[in-house]
């Protein structure tokens, strides 16, 4: 199972956190939450240190339902520095579902890449 968040920590762990984080909106009606949660287990496994997953429980966390504005279950938004960064909320299929998160964390570190990079060749170009 996923570490589990409620509204009280959210801010801490996912808008505060210093990587990335994958939040899996949930609810424990919904069939294919519960399908997706071995692939999402996968990915931080593929992923390590450079991703943290964890869970909301929807039903229970109606603040955050309505302030992500969730329309379907389950819905996965990737989170950094706070700010929302990729959401699915449609996908088909395991194969469809790991190539998505793949393509969220791939494109978060070209793009953190070539923030770091142009960083370094202005510090050089003052220097």
């Amino acid at each position: 199972m996923l570490l589990s968040i409620r509204e009280q920590n959210f801010t801490k762990e996912v808008l505060g956190a210093s990587t990335p984080v994958l939040v899996h909106f949930w609810a424990p009606w919904c069939g294919l939450c519960r399908i997706i949660v071995p692939q999402l287990h996968q990915f931080q496994d593929n992923w390590q240190d450079q991703v943290k997953v964890l869970g909301v429980n929807a039903d229970q966390s109606l603040k955050l339902a309505s302030t992500y504005r969730l329309q379907t279950l389950p819905t996965l938004i990737l989170f950094d520095n706070g700010q929302e960064l990729h959401r699915l909320e449609h996908f088909h299929g395991r194969e469809d579902l790991r190539r998505t998160l793949d393509e969220f964390m791939q494109n978060h570190q070209n793009r953190s890449s070539s923030v770091s990079l142009s960083t370094h060749e202005y510090l050089s170009l003052e220097a």
